[in-house]
């Protein structure tokens, strides 16, 4: 069977911009920028995301182009004869996996939230009341459900209608829409009486800030800086790797990459551009945490003309951001089936379809029926997935395919070169080869083991 490709460089650039833009972005990157004090802890995480994340995400791009062939069958491809590399394949399936055990369920609360915007259901609504209703949909695990299978089956019919007339028409129409809806919002939200403040504090850099404890230290704000880059392009289980297999190579990897992660920034910057001046237009506290999104935002939109109309489209636009994440590691779930058994897509959509929705169930419950399974230091099911996903598959992914990449016994350095810098546009760095051999592989371990820091020190009664 031929492999499959894209119809365009355009859709390679947007689906797999699409698959690192996601909650990511328009979640976790607001509130933590907001806990550590705003402008200096963008310019860090800029700084990180060029140093740490970019290398890698050209890596997974390189190995994905270079076997034509998804994470279940491109190390067995490329690795020297005799070597075990191929056998990460199950542990970049089982990431997968585990990341749309939650995810499907997070985004399914962008579903309910467009509902329950369209509906009028804020209207008139304190942030203390739009709280209430947040929990309310948390407490009911019939609703929880509905909208998980909802996202289970967006990512099942459109990876089962094909690459180009699926996955990538789809992904192409929700991207520009994302783009669209996100730029009036901010020129809105830019122009809220008080919004001034909020600007300053996002976009002008304070240093100081970063040593004034906030929640933790400076060395804090470098980890979660660092930590934050890292995740935020997606880079660990072969998630970008299987568009790299679908790419030609008219152009060098590096470019494209760089294309990829500037989108995923962007997104992530317009983020901050609306709830930062709506924060301090409304008198929000913008370092409140993870539920900074869904209590300030349908207070912004009540004082909108057409403010339950810009409510609905934001999250409709909301959800295709965390959607797109959905569609694209479904495809690499459904395409590892093909692979490595050779299935049919139909076959590998309905059996991982299935497969999914059942493994979802347990997120779901965890907010309401099962909530008191618990790990102490870490929380309720879905932050156990959460936790084995961010801190620990991923960056031990990661340091596969830099360790692959780089030395005599995996790929290779030379190979690697190669392959990235097959076609026009900038080539890798070959002067980075020292840092990127030696010292990226100490961030990653850095980055994997503070993750255990806070729940070691709950453990011993320190925290």
């Amino acid at each position: 069977m031929a492999r499959e490709t894209f119809g365009s460089r355009l859709g390679f650039i947007l689906i797999s911009a699409g698959c690192a833009i996601g909650l990511g972005n328009v979640w976790r990157f607001p509130y933590i920028t907001g806990l550590y004090g705003g402008a200096a802890f963008v310019v860090m995480y800029l700084v990180f995301l060029a140093i740490f994340a970019l290398p890698i995400l050209v890596m997974e791009f390189a190995v994905g182009r270079a076997s034509h062939k998804g994470v279940a069958r491109s190390f067995d491809t490329l690795e020297p004869a005799g070597s075990k590399w191929h056998r990460f394949k199950w542990v970049a399936l089982f990431g997968n996996y585990l990341l749309m055990m939650f995810y499907t369920t997070v985004a399914g609360w962008m579903l309910a939230f467009m509902v329950f915007s369209l509906t009028g259901t804020f209207n008139g609504l304190e942030a203390s009341q739009v709280e209430g209703v947040f929990n309310g949909l948390l407490a009911d695990p019939l609703q929880m459900a509905l909208f998980m299978l909802i996202v289970v089956a967006i990512g099942v019919l459109v990876c089962r209608a094909g690459l180009r007339n699926g996955v990538e028409r789809i992904t192409k129409g929700m991207m520009v829409a994302l783009f669209a809806v996100l730029a009036v919002l901010c020129i809105r939200a830019v122009t809220l009486p008080g919004a001034g403040e909020g600007l300053a504090f996002y976009l002008l850099p304070d240093f100081g800030k970063l040593f004034e404890g906030g929640p933790g230290t400076f060395a804090d704000a470098v980890l979660a800086a660092m930590g934050q880059a890292f995740f935020t392009v997606s880079v660990g289980v072969g998630s970008m790797s299987i568009f790299g297999s679908y790419v030609d190579k008219r152009y060098g990897l590096t470019g494209e990459a760089v294309r990829i992660a500037g989108l995923d920034t962007l997104v992530a910057i317009m983020a901050g551009l609306i709830i930062f001046p709506a924060c301090f237009a409304f008198g929000v506290e913008p370092g409140a945490g993870p539920g900074l999104v869904f209590i300030t935002l349908p207070s912004v939109f009540n004082q909108m003309p057409l403010g339950q109309l810009w409510g609905a489209l934001f999250f409709v636009f909301m959800s295709f951001a965390a959607l797109s994440t959905v569609i694209a590691v479904f495809e690499n779930i459904m395409s590892f089936s093909m692979d490595q058994w050779g299935w049919s897509r139909k076959k590998s959509c309905a059996v991982n379809g299935v497969a999914l929705a059942l493994l979802s169930l347990p997120c779901v419950l965890g907010f309401n029926l099962w909530a008191s399974v618990e790990v102490p230091g870490i929380g309720n099911i879905q932050a156990i997935e959460d936790f084995l996903m961010s801190n620990n598959v991923l960056p031990l992914g990661a340091l596969v395919f830099l360790l692959f990449c780089t030395t005599k016994r995996g790929w290779g350095w030379d190979r690697f070169l190669a392959e990235a810098d097959t076609g026009r546009g900038i080539p890798f760095p070959r002067w980075t080869r020292p840092y990127i051999r030696y010292v990226l592989p100490v961030l990653i371990v850095i980055v994997l083991i503070s993750g255990y820091v806070p729940i070691v020190q709950t453990w011993l009664g320190l925290g």
